[in-house]
């Protein structure tokens, strides 16, 4: 198991602001606790099979990258194999998990365009051991438009990854899809099994979910029987207002079994981590949002390897 040993880059003199490190004991989780799906030896379940994950929603602003890498870093130090597919052409993904992504870099782009193999251009992060990361480039973005005329358009990812998946061990696939409902984002949920949809603690959280739940049925009707909506990750909790637990107990009314008990807050030095280019895992793995981020992949291991049918 790999264990976060601290800050690479930039130490921290006070705590993170509004929330104290967790210093032994409980650690304090908004939105409650759960048992743990840890081993004796700090590792998580595996599941019965790879579950291919993507993150999806179209609203913009609700941590939705952020989620994704370091969900994704969570179970891989946990000792699972992960791969984060990055389709946003704006690489954030990318960039937050260490991997070079200018313009000409082979990844994404090469294997939806080009039909390129999955591995041979996918590279091994340093955040945790068995991580993988598919980078993206700016030249994603005229793969929208490519797309269009290709055979199969909405298909390309998924036979990738098929091809993939028969000659590489990987438990978790973290597809990271961009804040629309084109092309990549339709790739992204052709390919998977499962949707994750981050909601922000925010006014308007609810604001074209309904959209997305619409066009998930629409993908599951026509192109991807499998997919289903198996998580929602509530985001940006604030503690000190009470909108936050507002919404929190909205989406917990529409999504009863698929909302995590843990909530991940709002967070400075969540914001921080990307810019060096780390998770908060191994940018500084006392904060609570790194505290609240392994809870919430706990959690989702523990949801996985109970399910057969993921």
């Amino acid at each position: 198991m790999h264990v976060p040993t601290g800050p690479k880059r930039a130490r921290f003199d006070v705590p993170e602001e509004g929330a104290e490190p967790p210093v032994g004991g409980e650690t304090p989780v908004p939105g409650g606790t759960q048992e743990s799906a840890r081993t004796e030896d700090g590792a998580l379940p595996t599941p019965p099979s790879t579950r291919i994950i993507v993150v999806a929603n179209q609203k913009g602003g609700v941590g939705k990258t952020t989620t994704a890498v370091n969900l994704a870093a969570a179970l891989a130090m946990g000792g699972l194999k992960v791969l984060v597919v990055d389709l946003d052409p704006q690489g954030n993904a990318s960039t937050a998990l260490g991997i070079e992504h200018e313009s000409g870099i082979p990844g994404t782009y090469e294997v939806l365009i080009d039909g390129a193999a999955v591995a041979d251009h996918a590279q091994l992060s340093e955040e945790a051991p068995n991580l993988w990361v598919l980078p993206s480039t700016i030249d994603l973005a005229a793969a929208e438009i490519e797309l269009v005329s290709t055979v199969a358009r909405e298909s390309r990812l998924a036979k990738a990854l098929r091809t993939y998946l028969k000659t590489h061990d990987i438990d978790y696939v973290f597809l990271d899809c961009p804040p629309s409902l084109g092309l990549l984002t339709l790739n992204g949920l052709v390919a998977a099994r499962e949707i994750l949809v981050p909601i922000q603690c925010e006014y308007y959280a609810l604001e074209g979910v309904s959209q997305l739940v619409n066009t998930i049925n629409l993908v599951k009707g026509e192109l991807n029987d499998e997919l289903q909506l198996s998580t929602v990750l509530l985001t940006m909790f604030d503690a000190r207002t009470r909108l936050a637990a507002q919404v929190t107990d909205e989406v917990r009314a529409h999504f009863t079994e698929e909302t995590l008990t843990t909530v991940i807050p709002r967070s400075v030095r969540i914001s921080e981590a990307p810019s060096y280019g780390q998770t908060v895992l191994t940018y500084h793995p006392e904060s609570i949002g790194a505290v609240c981020y392994l809870r919430a992949a706990e959690e989702i291991a523990l949801r996985g390897a109970s399910k057969e049918d993921l």
